[in-house]
Parts: structure tokens; C-alpha cells; sequence
């Protein structure tokens, strides 16, 4: 008998018991259901088996990993249907783009139609799968063994993906006969997947699933096209230069194709920086720039690159930081754990804004501050501004497009922009790359390079920071006049070699371990390669250093 010590209770189980079996005995004290387990600090899959004495504590689908591994699930069961409906894993080809909502956007690889009476047939034919709660198996194949299984699905991609595993073995899970790879945890059965929808969405599928704050309940799916445009023309762009999943771009590195391809990555952003100039100017009367954008999104590189080329058509761009409005810290509003809530518009001088820049739409000179961060006050030190013709504010940061951040300026006046970094570049067809992972390994590596802040130290912050966004950036991004992704295909590749070392420091133990081993787990995708050819204008400057901005 094995003594497992769950919430701060002894109780003894046969060893050999699944923790599938230990979960269901306590199931009842939760609101949601338990997806996987931890033994002894070790995330464990419900399949797995009691092998001694251990404390067990529960992850639930309201944890970030649980969600993730309904996420995961549910693309798996999405995948195994489609390939019954059209009768040929090889033919119902398809591939998860990008998230939209609470929705994956998944792509027609395959020789079928997205329409509708195929949509009906997946949405029964998975509703038959998770009803059936047929056991999801996972083993471990040698990569020659798994390379077959997959090559005789038609999933090249996660062939293409295996060449550069160190390991001699990968983790194959199977449904009723079906294969797949995943990078990540999975329910033991389908069964655990009760609440999802498959609908039409441009040329392909959206699959909707609940939030994680909401595990069992969906809500109605809110299109978002400004956002679907941005990322379809960036994926369009990795497509151009076939890379289109890890596998690629380790290709294209290994064939030394990379100083083209960041070449390449970097005109195709600069031609749209240009072509968002194009439509300020054709506008006419634009007199605020409004830029927002979530951390770590590289909007302070943007706004001097659309600075330049504003310039170009003759106009004089000038800078002004929404941090600089910041109240004094003595009045910062603090959040429920009596922190300073800097996120918050509470934390900005809103009133002083709008007079400063009515007063500057006037004609009038205006003395500018500059938010002393040291000592918490904003600071006047004689930096005075002028609107002539030709001159044009160019306005940066999280709230930029809020309407109450500038209600008193014309609508005619503005032009709005949303900045981010949205991954398209997938590990393969089926496992796709949080938005949300480029976008924290951007700011762990600025932040201990330009603040000495450990890895550990932004990864314990990220919560409040994603908590930020979620109420202050992204309600308001369809409001943009245009939105401009940010994020560059070779980024990561870049990226990895100031991150890992800096992850690897996060001891087992400590609560940012999981985040930290996940991370370096996915990093292991990737090739590294050396960023001496980065443009020095290039929005990655911004974290890897050497930009000729101020950033």
C-alpha cells in the first residue's frame, strides 16, 4: 500500500492505481474537474500509476496547464473526426493556425471542402467520440517507428520535426487507431472533452472551446477580423518564405538561408510599416498617432520606424510616451493585493493629457513632462512642443486606444494602431505557439538584460501583466484603423540562446519551475542562431539589444 498525503490528509491506495481513480474520489470537493495530478512536485498524467508514498495535490481545468490540456485534447479528437468524416487521415489535412477569440482558427490542408454539411458531420462525429470516452493511449515510439506512423498519416510536418530530436524516442497518443504527437499534457480518455463547437470561419474551421476562467460553459463566438487579417497576412509571409513550422525554419538554418530569410522577414515589415504611413497621410487632418499595444509587443521600435516613415511624406513625427502621464505613485490606484496598479487608466493623469494635446490642436506651446520612474513624480524640465502643419504626434502605449484616454480629442484627428506579436510559426501542423510564449520570452530576456531582472522574477509578474491586458488592450483592439504584427519568423531561433541559460536558473522546487522547464522544453524545438546579421533597426533589437533606437 502506498500512503498519499492529499490536502493535508493521509490516505492509502494499492500501488498501481491510476491517479485517474485517486481524482474521482475526491472530484466532488471542486467546482471543475481535475485534469492532471502532481506527485511529489512532478505533473503527472491521470493514466499514470501510484508507485510508493507521495503528496498529491490537483490541477484543475482553471489552471493554466489544466486548459491547456483540454486545449490540446479537444485539437486531437477535432483532428481524429475529421480524418473519419472524409475517410482518409492522408486527404483531411489540416492545420491549427492561430487563436481568435476563444477559438482556434484551423486551416484546409487536405483534399475536402470546409463546408457546411462537412462541418456537421465532424461536430456529430466528435460528439460520438467524447461521448464513447475512448481511452487516450500514450507510448513511447524509437523516432524510425514513429516516423512511420506519421508518414503513413501524410503528417510530414511532424516528421520534419523529429530530424532534429535528440532523443531516440518521442511520446506517440492514439485514439481508436489514430495517431498524433503533442507537445504537452493529455486526458486520459475523450470523455474529459464535454463542451466544444466546430464552426465555419473564412475557408476553414473555428473550433470554439470554453475559457479557463469558465472551463464548462462556451460563449458565443465574436468574429474579430481586423485581428484574422493581420494574422492570415503574416502567415501568408511564412508561407512565401516555407517556413511554416519549426521544422522549416530549422531547414532553412541548416541550409544557411538565414541572413536571406531575416533579410526577407524584415522588408516584408518594413513595406508595411510604409503602407500604414501611406494610409495616416491619405487620411488627411491626422494630427494623434494613437499606438497600443500588449508587453513586450515592440512598440517603441514601431513608433520610430513609423516615425521615419512618416517623414518620408514630408510630415514631422513626434514622440510622446502615455507614460509619461503617469499620476505620482503616492495616488497609483493598487490592485486587490494592495499592489500599485500601473496597468490600470486610473494610473494615468487623463485630464492633463487631454489638455495638453487640445491646447497643442490649438496652436498653443505646451511644456511636456517626463514620469521620473525613481522617484515616482512626473517631472517639467523646460521640453516644450509646438504643432506646426506638418507636424504629427505619434502616441504610444497600453491605452492608446481606449476612447477614454483621449475623449477629448476629434475622432478625425486620430488614427489608431494595434501592435502585437502574433505567433504563426507552429512546432507542426497540430501544436501551435502561444502568442502569449513569444511575448514572455521577449520580455524575460529585455528584462534581465536592461534591468536585471530574473527569469523568475517576470515569470512570477506575468499573471498580473496578462491580467492587465486582458481588461485594458484587448477590448478595444477591433477599434484599430489598422493592426500590424510584430513578430518576426526567426525570432525565437534568436531568441533561445539569451533564454535558456536564464530559465535553466529556476530551481526544481521553486512555483515557476513548471513555466520554466515547459519553456526550455519548447525551446529544444529550435535551432539557435546567432543575431550579429539583426538589423539594427529590427524590432527584436529592442530585446536582444544593439538597436539604434531608444528602446
Amino acid at each position: 500500500m502506498a500512503k498519499l498525503t492529499i490536502n493535508g490528509e493521509v490516505k492509502e491506495y494499492k500501488e498501481g492505481i491510476t491517479f485517474e481513480e485517486v481524482a474521482n474520489d475526491y472530484q466532488n470537493r471542486y467546482d471543475n474537474r481535475i485534469a492532471l495530478v502532481t506527485e511529489d512536485g512532478k505533473i503527472r498524467e491521470l493514466y499514470k500509476t501510484v508507485s510508493g508514498d507521495a503528496a498529491v495535490e490537483f490541477i484543475l481545468l482553471t489552471d493554466t496547464i489544466g486548459h491547456k490540456t483540454y486545449e490540446r485534447t479537444a485539437t486531437m479528437i477535432f483532428m481524429k473526426a475529421l480524418a473519419d468524416v472524409v475517410g482518409d487521415p492522408v486527404k483531411a489535412g489540416a492545420k491549427v493556425e492561430f487563436v481568435i477569440g476563444d477559438g482556434a482558427y484551423i486551416s484546409v490542408q487536405g483534399d475536402y471542402k470546409a463546408d457546411d454539411a462537412l462541418i456537421k458531420a465532424v461536430n456529430k462525429r466528435m460528439r460520438e467520440i467524447t461521448d464513447a470516452n475512448i481511452p487516450i493511449t500514450k507510448k513511447s515510439y524509437p523516432i524510425d517507428r514513429a516516423v512511420e506512423l506519421f508518414n503513413a498519416q501524410g503528417m510530414n510536418d511532424k516528421v520534419e520535426l523529429f530530424r532534429y530530436r535528440q532523443s531516440s524516442s518521442v511520446n506517440v497518443y492514439t485514439i481508436d487507431g489514430y495517431h498524433d504527437y503533442y507537445y504537452g499534457y493529455m486526458f486520459p480518455s475523450t470523455g474529459y472533452v464535454k463542451y466544444y463547437e466546430v464552426l465555419p470561419y473564412e475557408e476553414g474551421f473555428l473550433l470554439l472551446l470554453p475559457d479557463r476562467k469558465s472551463p464548462e460553459k462556451l460563449r458565443t463566438f465574436e468574429p474579430r477580423e481586423k485581428l484574422f487579417a493581420a494574422l492570415k497576412r503574416t502567415t501568408d509571409w511564412s508561407i512565401q518564405m516555407n517556413v511554416a513550422t519549426v521544422g522549416d525554419l530549422n531547414d532553412q538554418i541548416c541550409a544557411g538561408n538565414m541572413e536571406e530569410i531575416i533579410l526577407v522577414q524584415e522588408s516584408l515589415q518594413e513595406r508595411r510599416i510604409g503602407e500604414i504611413a501611406t494610409e495616416i497621410v491619405t487620411k488627411g487632418g491626422v494630427k494623434f498617432v494613437m499606438i497600443a499595444g500588449p508587453s513586450s509587443s515592440g512598440k517603441t521600435s514601431f513608433s520610430h520606424r513609423l516615425s521615419i516613415q512618416l517623414k518620408t511624406h514630408g510630415l514631422k513625427p513626434h514622440p510622446i510616451a502615455l507614460d509619461n502621464y503617469f499620476v505620482d505613485r503616492s495616488i497609483t490606484p493598487r490592485d486587490a493585493n494592495g499592489d500599485y496598479d500601473f496597468e490600470c487608466l486610473g494610473a494615468i493623469d487623463v485630464e492633463q493629457f487631454n489638455k495638453d494635446m487640445l491646447r497643442l490642436l490649438a496652436g498653443e506651446e505646451v511644456e511636456m513632462p517626463t514620469y521620473n520612474f525613481k522617484t515616482g513624480t512626473r517631472e517639467y524640465k523646460g521640453n516644450t512642443l509646438q504643432l506646426e502643419p506638418d507636424d504629427i504626434l505619434v502616441i504610444e502605449g497600453i491605452h492608446g486606444l481606449n476612447p477614454k484616454m483621449s475623449y477629448a480629442l476629434p475622432d478625425e484627428s486620430k488614427f489608431k494602431i494595434f501592435i502585437s506579436a502574433l505567433t504563426t510559426i507552429n512546432i507542426d501542423g497540430h501544436n501551435r505557439i502561444p502568442t502569449t510564449d513569444g511575448r514572455l520570452l521577449r520580455r524575460m530576456v529585455r528584462d534581465y538584460r536592461t534591468r536585471g531582472a530574473s527569469a523568475k522574477r517576470t515569470i512570477q509578474m506575468w499573471p498580473n501583466v496578462r491580467k492587465g491586458e486582458e481588461e485594458n488592450i484587448f477590448p478595444f483592439q477591433e477599434e484599430a484603423d489598422v493592426m500590424f504584427n510584430s513578430v518576426l519568423i526567426y525570432e525565437l531561433a534568436a531568441l533561445k540562446q539569451y533564454a535558456e541559460p536564464i530559465l535553466y536558473s529556476i530551481k526544481p522546487g521553486e512555483p515557476e519551475y513548471y513555466e520554466a522547464k515547459r519553456l526550455l522544453k519548447f525551446l529544444g524545438y529550435f535551432l539557435s542562431i546567432p543575431t550579429d546579421s539583426l538589423p539594427n533597426n529590427s524590432i527584436a533589437r529592442e530585446f536582444v539589444g544593439g538597436s539604434c533606437f531608444p528602446v
